[in-house]
């Protein structure tokens, strides 16, 4: 069996939904299809919640009438029996009604869970019916009923997969299972979300609770490039990656693949294939165990970052003072994604602010503490990069650009620099050229 997974994009027109559909038609291997919902619908419900907590109610109708003409314009594209057409706008409009009433209730993360889980139910229901219109056999099921994730961050597989097990057992006959992307339910059995880009994380988990033969993504690019395309010309798919590789650019700010993408699928060794919608036929890019070739592979970029320097003349050395200073972020469950040190400070980076007053004051009471916002962790990725005889070039961005941290050692996939948001692209394009161009150029 093999897990597909589609991202907003392309399940985010009638003439993609129609790309899709000839995908999974091209083979008749048994595939479970996990899908998220359709682009901008997402963004839309995070809106529906804030004006739920406003208790905005005219803009929680017109927010409501404006998802429902989207998912009706679609059925009236995309199906052409009219029967079938009628059912489909009646569920469609029962599940608005379902939001309208759910916008009534006090805000809660549970209500929110909810709210932003209805695009990919929304999606799955119009796109499982469009199939069977086009004589494609499928089913329909909720993960709802299986994804049960008690904890996000190690998810539980046996778990998900006796669930998982019942519910195709139940349905034992279809060669397609279509399900949502993004939902699951947590500990106390409350819907609850993988978070934005959590669709990834499904068919990861999905994948390894079935010991698929492979998982599939398809997004709107050929598989993971050597750097950013949005910024940088030029940049090429990378035909193969490790887990690690993989995990590190996803980590930091790889856009095409959720953080915790590969980890259920490592210890298992089920390979992960990154793929383009829009170009079927590219070879994307494969992760897996195995490693192909060392060295450096690619650079990626995390905004967002704040680096806090913590200063004491009397302290630093001291024992347990590192300990003292973890303790505080672990207390507020703030992680640290980058640490360098002095004789007299530390310097660290984080990309959750939500505690960073309380942080701040607490770590205050011993020593002097400076916050920088707006930085960027711009970092190159390989299987022992710094062994790679180009590696030494990145060293050249100080001559160009003022970077406030350098990190290696935590890692020996990974460099990382730390520079302001706004010296990103050029540091993006700098690195681009120095370690891939310029190596290029010479071996041709």
């Amino acid at each position: 069996m093999k897990v597909l997974k589609f991202g907003g994009t392309s399940v985010g027109s009638v003439e993609n939904l129609h790309r899709v559909k000839d995908i999974l038609i091209s083979d008749g291997e048994q595939k479970v299809v996990v899908c998220s919902a359709m682009s901008g619908v997402t963004d839309r419900l995070v809106n529906l919640v804030e004006y739920i907590k406003l208790k905005d109610a005219e803009a929680i109708t017109r927010n409501l009438h404006k998802l429902e003409s989207k998912h009706i314009d679609v059925i009236d594209a995309l199906i052409d029996d009219r029967e079938l057409k009628n059912d489909l706008k009646d569920q469609v409009s029962s599940m608005i009604t379902e939001m309208l009433e759910l916008s009534n209730q006090e805000y809660s993360e549970v209500l929110n869970a909810k709210v932003l889980t209805f695009g990919e139910t929304l999606l799955t229901y119009i796109f499982s019916n469009f199939l069977i219109s086009k004589g494609v056999d499928n089913t329909l099921i909720s993960a709802k009923e299986f994804m049960l994730v008690d904890n996000v961050d190690n998810p539980n597989i046996l778990k998900v997969s006796e669930k998982l097990g019942e519910v195709l057992d139940t349905n034992a006959s279809s060669n397609i299972y279509i399900t949502q992307g993004f939902v699951c339910r947590d500990h106390l059995n409350q819907i609850s979300t993988l978070k934005r880009g959590g669709s990834d994380y499904t068919a990861t988990i999905i994948g390894a609770a079935l010991n698929a033969r492979e998982i599939q993504i398809w997004t709107d690019i050929d598989g993971l490039h050597n750097n950013d395309p949005r910024y940088v010309e030029g940049t090429n798919p990378i035909a193969h990656l490790t887990y690690n590789e993989a995990a590190e650019l996803a980590y930091f700010g790889a856009k095409i693949l959720h953080p915790q993408t590969v980890s259920p699928v490592v210890d298992k060794d089920i390979p992960v294939l990154l793929k383009n919608t829009f170009d079927p036929e590219a070879p994307g890019t494969i992760i897996s165990n195995r490693t192909y070739i060392k060295g450096l592979k690619a650079i990626s970029a995390k905004d967002g970052i704040t680096a806090i320097k913590i200063k004491s003349n009397r302290m630093l050395m001291a024992h347990g003072y590192l300990r003292r200073i973890f303790e505080v972020f672990d207390n507020y469950h703030t992680s640290i994604d980058m640490i360098t040190t002095s004789e007299i400070a530390i310097s660290l980076t984080i990309d959750d602010t939500s505690y960073i007053d309380e942080i701040v004051k607490e770590i205050e009471g011993y020593a002097e503490v400076t916050v920088e916002q707006d930085h960027s962790i711009v970092c190159v990725v390989g299987e022992s990069v710094i062994n790679d005889k180009n590696s030494h070039k990145l060293f050249e961005i100080l001559n160009y650009i003022p970077v406030r941290m350098i990190s290696y050692g935590g890692s020996n996939n990974n460099i990382s620099i730390l520079v302001e948001t706004k010296d990103k692209i050029p540091t993006l394009r700098f690195l681009n050229e120095k370690l891939f161009l310029t190596h290029q150029e010479a071996v041709l």
